[in-house]
């Protein structure tokens, strides 16, 4: 896999909570993280099947559209007593404006009362070169959802999951503790330790 070496890399997200967590995951290898939206770039439509699918798709079309690395992150709630929904349209069940309010009921409405609450949060990121070669790295992290939700930290359905070995929600706690053991912190690990250099750049 290709080194990023610091320098520019675009996030090919407009969602700005994701974008925060990507640049402070980022932070200590020097690199300044550009949101796609700031350089006037739309995000494409996601026809993938799969988290890399989409992941890959976007990563490739910033790179492309930029001129820059760019780095793509897809990912979502799969929950099993929903046959894995809402999965790749997580973002979707908020509706066109995306509000998770929203998204969290239906999922908490679907569920119907079942006693299977198990879910797992599942991040795919992919770093796209203007040239079109991409690589793809895959977290995740499990736990069970709760009702109603808790915490004001975080965004997406952080409030309604609990991640395993812990009683608070993604949504109470403080992220940099969510930041060490989150599905995106897992895929950044296998990222880092494949495309960084092994010492970051001494910050002064």
């Amino acid at each position: 896999m290709r080194r990023l070496d610091g320098g520019r890399l675009v996030i090919a997200s407009h969602n700005r909570g994701k974008v925060a967590e990507i640049a402070a995951l980022l932070a200590p290898f020097g690199t300044e993280a550009v949101p796609a939206g700031d350089l006037g770039v739309p995000e494409p439509e996601e026809t993938g099947t799969t988290f890399v699918e989409n992941s890959e798709l976007k990563a490739r079309f910033v790179a492309g559209a930029t001129g820059h690395p760019a780095l793509a992150d897809d990912s979502g709630l799969v929950v099993p007593a929903l046959d894995g929904a809402p999965g790749i349209r997580s973002a979707r069940w908020g509706g066109p404006a995306r509000d998770f309010s929203l998204a969290m009921t239906r999922v908490e409405e679907a569920l119907g009362g079942s006693a299977d609450r198990r879910a797992h949060f599942v991040c795919a990121l992919s770093v796209g070169w203007p040239d079109g070669v991409c690589a793809s790295f895959e977290g995740t992290v499990h736990g069970t959802l709760i009702w109603p939700p808790r915490g004001g930290q975080g965004f997406g359905y952080d409030p309604m999951f609990v991640p395993d070995g812990y009683a608070i929600t993604f949504g109470e706690m403080e992220p940099g503790q969510k930041h060490a053991m989150s599905h995106r912190a897992n895929a950044f690990r296998k990222l880092i330790a494949a495309a960084f250099p092994v010492d970051p750049p001494a910050r002064g």
